[in-house]
């Protein structure tokens, strides 16, 4: 054997997949310890924790802990489905999640907006006006629509006894809690969300816009026929993104603007959960209910992706 051979590294075999993993492990494996934290973070605190799930499944008592609690299937799930509560909550969470889903196009019609603005510092002040709501905490917020709606002193109601109207109990009022949930939300998000799909209007290729010009396409149509396909792949992204979450409406809006007299539209799955688990101690059955929510939203995703691979070629996966 000469030297060189002592030295040269040992061959690994060319079709072996498990050889040119660890090849390519440690080749790049400073790509890999970047990635640690972040696997680190989700194993810890995202995936470690799912054994508790099984209390779903269980009629969980405390001082024999999850482990040692007897197996009952599916009793808690049968429990909630025949509950009084079941339709009433479905009825609550599918309808507030629709209206939000609806208004999905919303920061999208505003960011084309202010792509189209050419005054540099009217448009500035215009995004700094409708990002500042999304810093202020969902409490601050519920606490500005009480003072704001309040029956007697508030300024909206001012406001409609100046003009001749009466006061309005909007937030005792059941027909009036989805319209302020959702109107309010938006108020809060809406420049927030814009932003994602203001970065994909600046990618657009400009020497589309200007062979478009010199074909005589007016500004709505470079909208509609450049602006908008670009930023397709970004929207259809995000609008699975939403559908993930359809079924987990804002829970602690909810819950803070809830109170007795708005209960019959204000009842979601979410602060039915939370009454049941944290307020009553039935932990087995409020995970049994979370379990249910969180499967319609994986099945949502799944189902959206699949329809949006198949339908624009943009997809999560």
């Amino acid at each position: 054997m000469n030297l060189n051979q002592a030295k040269s590294p040992k061959k690994l075999p060319v079709n072996s997949g498990f050889n040119k993993v660890r090849k390519n492990f440690l080749k790049n494996w400073q790509l890999y310890a970047f990635l640690l934290p972040a696997l680190s973070y989700f194993i810890i605190f995202h995936y470690i924790p799912m054994y508790g799930v099984q209390i779903a499944f269980k009629n969980f008592i405390a001082n024999k802990g999850i482990w040692g609690s007897p197996w009952i299937g599916f009793d808690h799930f049968t429990r909630f489905f025949d509950s009084y509560y079941f339709w009433r909550l479905i009825k609550n969470t599918l309808i507030l999640s629709l209206y939000q889903l609806l208004l999905f196009p919303l920061p999208i019609i505003l960011a084309l907006s202010l792509n189209e603005l050419k005054n540099g510092a009217f448009k500035k002040w215009a995004q700094t006006l409708t990002y500042a709501p999304h810093f202020i905490s969902v409490v601050v917020v519920v606490g500005m629509i009480v003072i704001f709606l309040d029956p007697i002193n508030g300024l909206v109601n001012q406001l409609i006894v100046l003009f001749g109207g009466e006061q309005i109990r909007f937030l005792d009022s059941p027909k009036w809690f989805r319209h302020i949930f959702v109107w309010s939300g938006v108020w809060q998000s809406l420049g927030w969300g814009s932003i994602i799909y203001l970065a994909a209007l600046a990618g657009v290729n400009p020497e589309l816009h200007e062979a478009a010009e010199i074909d005589g396409a007016s500004r709505m149509q470079r909208i509609l026929h450049i602006n908008i396909p670009s930023i397709l792949p970004t929207i259809v992204v995000l609008f699975i993104l939403n559908i993930g979450s359809f079924m987990s409406v804002g829970f602690e809006k909810v819950l803070l603007m809830q109170n007795s007299l708005n209960l019959e539209t204000s009842d979601v799955i979410q602060t039915y959960v939370y009454q049941a688990g944290l307020l009553e101690g039935q932990y087995g059955f409020a995970a049994a209910i979370g379990l249910f929510d969180s499967l319609i939203n994986i099945a949502l995703l799944i189902t959206f992706n699949y329809v949006a691979r198949k339908t624009s070629n943009n997809s999560l996966w």
